[in-house]
Parts: structure tokens; C-alpha cells; sequence
């Protein structure tokens, strides 16, 4: 059974924030709600995310603020602005700290999910493209030696560091 796609989402309007996490779920995603800036930095660093869907303004530690940290201690994950204070100034700063998307509040619920499906994409797409590269390497490290027995030979390796 494949791995449901884990988001953190965070807002400080608690009935939005609710709200948005059980759609999220109901349309299968696995959603980590927390209502302010270091919570979610903190949600971080316990366990891994796919997404983040971020507030901008919030008490504490802004969206902009988490964003940055989050693409600095995570930069594998994707992460989504979705605003009710946006402006182009702030959608410019935050694609440019490495947001996937910045949509604004209110927002259709099939553009939201359409743009967190798109940004998951991305992410898979960049751990494949990552994944062959690494193979590539391998292969040319160990010359005649066939993609199935290097990958055998990893596998060995993470089974005795188990």
C-alpha cells in the first residue's frame, strides 16, 4: 500500500485551519494542522513532510519566516503560501525563498489541491532525477558491474548498518 502524501499545514485562524485539514483529508492526503509559525518548525524536525501549506500572517514567527527556515532544514519538501494578506511584493519574496506556489484566501478548493498535487509532482520528479544520478555514479565508479548487482550490493549494506 502506497504511502498516503504528508502535509503540514499551518494558519492561526483555528476554524480555517480545521476546516482546510479535513477537506485535505478527504481527499486522501495524511494533514498535520498546527496554528503558529514555531509549532510547524517544530512538526519539522519530528517527522518528515512531503508539503507545507503555510499562512503568511501569523502571530510569532511569519509564514515568509517559516518558509525560509523550512526550505533551509528541509529542502526536499514543497512548500505552498496560501494567504488572505498577499500582495505581489510577497508573492515575489517567497517564490524567490523557493515557495512552490502562492495562492490567496479565499481559494478554490480544486486549484488548492491541483496546485499541492502539482508541487508533490515536483518533489517525486526531483528525488527520481536525484535517485538516477546516484546511479549513474555508481555505474561509472564500478565499471562492468550490472545495475541489479550494485543496487543488491547497497541493499546488503543497509541491511548490516540495520
Amino acid at each position: 500500500m502506497a504511502s498516503k502524501i504528508r502535509v503540514l499545514v499551518v494558519d492561526d485562524e483555528i476554524r480555517f485551519l480545521k476546516t482546510l485539514a479535513q477537506r485535505l483529508e478527504l481527499r486522501g492526503l495524511e494533514v498535520e494542522a498546527v496554528p503558529d509559525g514555531q509549532q510547524a518548525v517544530d512538526a519539522a524536525r519530528k517527522q518528515p513532510f512531503d508539503l507545507a501549506l503555510l499562512d503568511l500572517k501569523m502571530p510569532g514567527l511569519s509564514g515568509e519566516q517559516v518558509l525560509e527556515i523550512l526550505k533551509k532544514e528541509h529542502p526536499d519538501m514543497e512548500v505552498v503560501i496560501l494567504t488572505g494578506h498577499g500582495s505581489i511584493d510577497s508573492a515575489v519574496a517567497c517564490t524567490r525563498q523557493g515557495a512552490y506556489g502562492y495562492l490567496q484566501k479565499p481559494c478554490d478548493e480544486d486549484e488548492l489541491f491541483r496546485v499541492l498535487k502539482e508541487a508533490y509532482q515536483k518533489r517525486v520528479q526531483r528525488k527520481l532525477q536525484l535517485s538516477q544520478e546516484k546511479m549513474e555514479e555508481l555505474l561509472a565508479v564500478a565499471p562492468g558491474q550490472s545495475a541489479l548487482s550494485i543496487l543488491r550490493k547497497l541493499k546488503e549494506i543497509e541491511e548490516q548498518k540495520s
